[in-house]
């Protein structure tokens, strides 16, 4: 069991920078991939990117790719959003998450975050 808690939300400005952090506690915590999914007002949930246990493969999706970034340290067993260039289009509610090790970061995440709402006014 993995329990994932969301911090760093919240309203800022077209162009403004933001990050959020996603705390891991559990007995696997350290050796599970980490992903970050948004959903947007109105909208499905999308998956933004995640990053390999390890901490050397990491996936974007197409919109934020050169402006987010994703870090991990699992020494505190804490993965990071780094947001960059923020645009009204990303806004959401963000939200953290977690799975067993797999071949591809883009399988099916077991653990959830509550999440963390992001509001990017124009």
């Amino acid at each position: 069991q993995v329990r994932l808690v969301e911090s760093g939300g919240g309203s800022v400005e077209a162009g403004d920078s933001l990050t959020l952090s996603c705390a891991a506690s559990g007995r696997t915590a350290g050796s599970v991939d980490m992903g970050w999914f948004r959903r947007p007002p109105g909208k499905e949930r999308e998956f933004v990117g995640a990053i390999r246990w390890t901490g050397d493969g990491t996936y974007y999706r197409d919109s934020v790719k050169g402006r987010f970034t994703i870090s991990r340290d699992n020494a505190k067993n804490t993965v990071y959003l780094q947001m960059n260039s923020l645009r009204p289009e990303d806004t959401a509610v963000y939200y953290c998450a977690a799975k067993t090790r797999s071949l591809r970061l883009t399988d099916p995440y077991t653990y959830w975050g509550q999440g963390t709402q992001v509001t990017v006014s124009s």
